[in-house]
């Protein structure tokens, strides 16, 4: 047997800015690679980003335009319908390499690709699979991808009712968050990806989430200062673990970033997708809390202090699904367990924290305690109700 190790690097960029599109910002056209003539791209434009901004379409072609020894836009933008019901349509994707074919993509263009989450997830899969990956750079959009999912290596769309079932990893030539397009955002919006940087820092940096604590009040009714600010600090820890923890492509069967996302991926699922990724977590991460405690693995006070937070900044920490029952007469959301497991194969790996800023690995969760934070949860949720 012939034995080889291929060794291989992945620079992985964010550049902060404001505005991309303005001729006199250089971020886009100094993050391409050297090239004798000007670099060809197609972009792709989340719908709804377009309607909130309408001449962006316009000024990405003008963009281009100004800068014409060194960016050639091969066409029109393409706007695509954005949110996570793109994602269940296999037709989208292929409309996806369909327009990627019509414009002459090479491994050597670019596909900017400007939205939420899901248009990320969406596009940089087409992106990725085309001509076994065509360079992508990402314009992130909400404070949920600019903060957590943007500025990852994954992508994906749901099959078979599963949550990004087909998918690839794929590092992005470079991540572009421009704070500009938050400003736009309905406020339930923009306070979303708040929820992400609680977690990675829940997992990862005391400090961060005593901040969080801090600038509570504030960042309940986000304005530009804290929310960059959030935002940012967020971008930089996930960028930080998905580099330095060893396992970039998650080849083991451990998820730390995924911590809360074992019950968010099915209760969005549940809901029907009317539950937002930012709210689904929110619960996840509330209900992981809630069983860390019952179990002794989590401090019952320093649980209630993160509960707190959590609803202070506007998250729910519980919804009806989380009762639904399943085909087995048992909460259909426990089924969230074995899919999670299978989305990596091995052994079942959920994260929890012993303590703010530290995170352990459990292989077994116990079905009774789990009803048990849920009931919980359930009864604190009612409590708020009748006391609103």
């Amino acid at each position: 047997m012939t034995h080889h190790t291929i060794a291989l690097s992945f620079p992985h960029q964010i550049a902060f800015t404001e505005d991309a599109f303005a001729p006199h910002n250089h971020t886009l056209v100094d993050l391409l690679a050297p090239s004798e003539s000007p670099s060809r791209a197609l972009a792709f434009v989340d719908l709804s980003v377009a309607e909130a901004h309408p001449s962006l379409c316009a000024r990405i072609v003008a963009y281009a335009e100004a800068h014409r020894d060194r960016l050639l836009m091969t066409t029109k933008p393409v706007a695509i319908m954005g949110g996570e019901a793109c994602k269940n349509d296999f037709s989208r994707l292929e409309g996806v390499w369909k327009k990627i074919h019509a414009a002459g993509m090479d491994r050597h263009s670019y596909i900017l690709i400007i939205g939420g989450g899901a248009v990320l997830d969406l596009v940089g899969f087409a992106a990725s699979t085309a001509h076994r990956g065509i360079r992508q750079i990402r314009f992130p959009t909400t404070t949920l991808s600019q903060a957590d999912g943007g500025v990852g290596v994954k992508n994906g769309v749901n099959y078979f009712g599963k949550k990004n079932w087909l998918g690839t990893f794929s590092v992005p030539h470079a991540v572009v968050n421009d704070l500009h397009f938050l400003a736009s955002l309905p406020e339930t919006e923009r306070r979303a990806g708040i929820i992400e940087a609680i977690k990675v820092a829940l997992i990862r940096d005391r400090a961060f989430f005593e901040k969080i604590e801090k600038f509570s009040t504030c960042l309940a009714h986000p304005q530009s200062e804290a929310l960059h600010w959030i935002v940012r600090r967020s971008a930089e820890l996930h960028l930080e673990h998905i580099a330095t923890s060893g396992d970039p492509f998650e080849s083991g069967s451990a998820r730390p970033l995924d911590f809360g996302h074992w019950i968010a991926h099915k209760l969005e699922q549940l809901s029907n997708f009317d539950i937002g990724h930012g709210d689904a977590v929110a619960i996840g991460i509330a209900v992981d809390l809630q069983y860390s405690a019952d179990a002794g693995i989590l401090a019952q006070d320093e649980c209630e202090r993160i509960l707190e937070l959590i609803r202070k900044l506007g998250f729910p920490t519980f919804a009806p699904q989380l009762m639904q029952a399943g085909t087995n007469g048992k909460p259909a959301i426990l089924e969230g367990l074995e899919e999670f497991r299978e989305h990596l194969g091995g052994r079942l790996t959920i994260t929890l924290i012993p303590a703010i800023g530290r995170k352990i690995e459990v292989h077994t969760m116990d079905e009774r305690t789990i009803r048990a934070a849920l009931e919980t949860l359930h009864a604190q949720a009612q409590g708020q109700a009748v006391a609103e």
